[in-house]
């Protein structure tokens, strides 16, 4: 029997969605946040709970319908992300995982929280004014690490 991806152990596309709406929903009031979210589409949330549910091992929506990393670049370009934003978007999201009803289990959370580390310290990069990151690449799939979910013996 192979390992379930981080997105089915999540509990699926609803699980994402619920996150990223209720992290977007605390970002409005978030002083350190706001203001990089200030002119965000309403439909940033969900846009960004597809590319998670990609990153994660589930359907490739975002590469399909919106770009794939291509795109997702894009709109880091030249936002100048600071790293105080970087550490309170993965606090605050760390913080909504909670809230949304992600799985809590010390596998899980490793490799969400590490997704989450290495996936804003390259936005960051990226965001830079004189940044050139590759314009092409894939979009990136996570899985469990060092640390596979455990399951009691049967």
């Amino acid at each position: 029997m192979s390992d379930p991806t981080l997105y089915e152990w999540a509990g699926g596309a609803d699980a994402f969605h619920r996150l990223t709406s209720l992290f977007y929903d605390r970002v409005k009031d978030d002083p350190v946040l706001a203001p990089v979210f200030a002119h965000m589409d309403p439909a940033h949330p969900a846009h960004v709970a597809d590319w998670l549910i990609e990153v994660f091992g589930g359907p490739a929506r975002y590469t399909d319908e919106h770009g794939g990393y291509a795109h997702m670049l894009r709109k880091h370009l030249d936002v100048g992300i600071t790293p105080e934003q970087r550490r309170r978007w993965v606090g605050l999201m760390s913080e909504v995982a909670d809230e949304a009803g992600l799985p809590d289990d010390p596998e899980f959370r490793s490799a969400f929280v590490a997704y989450l580390e290495w996936g804003t310290r390259l936005a960051m990069a990226n965001s830079q004014p004189g940044a050139t990151p590759p314009t092409e690449a894939p979009t990136p799939r996570w899985g469990w690490g060092e640390a596979p979910p455990y399951t009691p013996p049967s």
